[in-house]
C-alpha cells in the first residue's frame, strides 16, 4: 500500500477518487448523524426519567443546552446529507458544496466532543474520552485531502484554544491542555492519512482491475472476430483444393499420385469439422442465454440416430426407458452436442462396437447418455477433457485429429441449457458421457 501522509494521489486519479470518496463520506455522515442523534435522544429520555436533584449537578445547565442543540442541529445535517447523497447518486460527480458540507460536519462532531470534554468536569485533561472518540470517528469515517485536513486541524486547535480562554484557565493549565490537544490532533492526523492511503490504494487497484478487464474483453472480442473470419474464409480455398483433387482423379494417374490425391481429399474432408469447432468456439463465447423450444426427446434422438445411419453408421443405437419426455432445448445447438459426442465415441471405437444413446428419467431429471465400448480415457486425462484446447485430445483409431475444442463447446452449450455434463471411463472398456436436463412440463 502506498502511503500519502504528506502528499495526494497521482493527478490522473484525483477527480474520480474525489467523486468516489465524497459518496462514501456522505454515506458515513448519514449513518453518523443517526447514531449521534440516537445517543442524544437517549440522554434526553434519561434526563426526564432521573430525579430532579440531578438538574442541580455541576455544569448541568450547559449539558442540557448542548443536548438540545445536538437534537436540533443533527437532523439538519442528516436531511442535507441525504439530499446531497441522492444528488451524487444521480450525477456520480462531487461538487465543492458537498466537500464543504463534509468538512463542516466533521468540525461539528469534533467540537461537540471537545465541548463535552470541557463541560463534564471543567478541565479537558480529566475527561478526554468524548473528544478522543470524536477525533477517531472522523478520522476513520471521512476522507480528506491533505490541505483540507490541515485546515481542519487548525480550526480544531483554534476552537480548543478559545474554549480554554473561555474557561479562564491559568497559564500552566493552558500549557498542559494544549500539549494534550497537540498529541491528540497528531494522532488524528496520522490515523486520517493512513485511512486516506488505504482507501486511495484500494481505489487505484479497482480502477486498474477494471481497466485490465476492459482490455481483456476487447482482446477477447477481437480474437473471436479474427477466429470467425479465419474459419469462415478458409472454407473456400479448402473447397477449391478438394475440387481440384477430385478433378485429378478423373484423369489417369499412377498409384503414388492416387495416394497423394487420397491424402489431400482426406485432409479436406477433416478440415470442415475443425472449422466448425473454431466457428462454434467464437460464436458461443460468453453466451449464457439461448433460445429454446419444447422438444420431445424420443423422436428427436431417433432422428439423430437416423442421420448417422444415412452415413452408414448402423452401430449407433437408441435405448430409451421412457415413452414420452420433453425438454426445453435449442435444437441446432443440442444437435451439435449429440453429433460431437457420437463422433467422439465412434472415433475411439471399433467399427463392430455399438455406440449407445440412452434416455431415462432419474430423480425428476432427464438423463441422456452416450456410451461406447472403445478405448476409454486415461484417468489422468479425465479432469481436463472439457478444457478449451485441452491437452487431453488424442488421435482416433483411424488417425482422426483433435482440435481440443469439441468437448469444451459441448460443456458450454449444455450449461447454457442449465444442464450438467459428466464423464466416466474405464480404459479398454469404454466411456460414458452423461447429460442432465430439467423435464419440461
Amino acid at each position: 500500500m502506498d502511503t500519502h501522509y504528506f502528499k495526494s494521489i497521482p493527478r490522473k486519479y484525483r477527480a474520480s477518487f474525489r467523486n468516489y470518496y465524497t459518496l462514501q463520506n456522505l454515506q458515513s455522515i448519514r449513518n453518523c448523524a443517526i447514531i449521534f442523534f440516537a445517543i442524544n435522544f437517549t440522554l434526553r429520555i434519561l434526563i426526564w426519567a432521573l430525579p430532579v436533584n440531578i438538574t442541580k449537578a455541576q455544569n448541568f445547565p450547559e449539558f442540557e443546552i448542548t443536548n438540545w442543540v445536538y437534537l436540533v442541529v443533527t437532523p439538519i445535517f442528516y436531511i442535507a446529507g441525504q439530499l446531497l447523497l441522492n444528488h451524487i447518486n444521480k450525477t456520480r460527480k462531487a461538487n465543492p458544496f458537498m466537500v464543504l458540507f463534509v468538512f463542516v460536519f466533521a468540525l461539528y462532531i469534533i467540537i461537540c466532543g471537545m465541548y463535552s470534554a470541557f463541560i463534564s468536569t471543567g478541565d479537558p485533561r480529566n475527561s478526554l474520552t468524548v473528544y478522543l472518540i470524536a477525533l477517531i470517528v472522523i478520522s476513520v469515517m471521512c476522507v480528506f485531502e491533505y490541505d483540507e485536513l490541515i485546515l481542519l486541524l487548525i480550526l480544531t486547535e483554534l476552537a480548543f484554544t478559545a474554549l480554554l480562554l473561555y474557561q479562564h484557565a491559568d497559564a500552566t493549565s493552558i500549557l498542559y491542555d494544549q500539549l494534550i490537544s497537540v498529541v491528540l490532533l497528531s494522532g488524528f492526523y496520522l490515523i486520517s492519512r493512513y485511512f486516506f492511503s488505504y482507501k486511495a490504494s484500494y481505489y487505484q487497484q479497482i480502477i486498474e482491475i477494471r481497466s485490465k478487464n476492459i482490455e481483456i474483453e476487447k482482446a477477447g472480442e477481437f480474437k473471436n472476430r479474427v477466429l470467425g473470419m479465419v474459419a469462415h474464409d478458409l472454407r473456400n480455398p479448402i473447397g477449391a483444393v478438394e475440387s481440384i483433387a477430385m478433378m485429378m482423379e478423373l484423369e489417369e494417374i499412377d498409384a503414388d499420385m492416387q495416394d497423394n490425391v487420397s491424402m489431400i481429399k482426406e485432409s479436406c474432408s477433416k478440415a470442415p469439422s475443425i472449422l466448425d469447432d473454431l466457428l462454434e468456439a467464437a460464436r458461443n463465447e460468453n453466451i449464457n442465454v439461448i433460445e429454446t423450444q419444447k422438444i420431445e426427446l424420443n423422436q428427436y434422438l431417433k432422428s439423430i440416430v437416423e442421420g448417422w445411419k444415412v452415413q452408414n453408421r448402423n452401430n449407433v443405437v437408441l435405448i430409451s426407458s421412457v415413452s414420452l419426455v420433453s425438454a426445453q432445448i435449442n435444437k441446432e445447438k443440442f444437435t451439435r452436442v449429440m453429433d460431437n459426442l457420437i463422433s467422439n465415441a465412434l472415433k475411439f471405437s471399433k467399427e463392430t462396437d455399438n455406440v449407445e444413446l440412452r434416455l431415462a428419467i432419474q430423480d425428476n431429471q432427464i438423463i441422456i447418455q452416450v456410451k461406447d465400448h472403445g478405448l476409454g480415457i486415461p484417468q489422468n486425462m479425465l479432469p481436463h477433457i472439457f478444457e478449451r484446447f485441452s491437452k487431453a485430445g488424442r488421435t482416433g483409431l483411424n488417425g482422426e485429429k483433435s482440435t481440443g475444442l469439441g468437448l469444451s463447446i459441448v460443456k458450454q452449450i449444455i450449461e447454457s441449457h442449465k444442464g450438467k455434463i459428466s464423464v466416466s471411463s474405464i480404459e479398454g472398456k469404454g466411456t460414458t458421457f452423461t447429460i442432465q436436463l430439467a423435464v419440461s412440463s
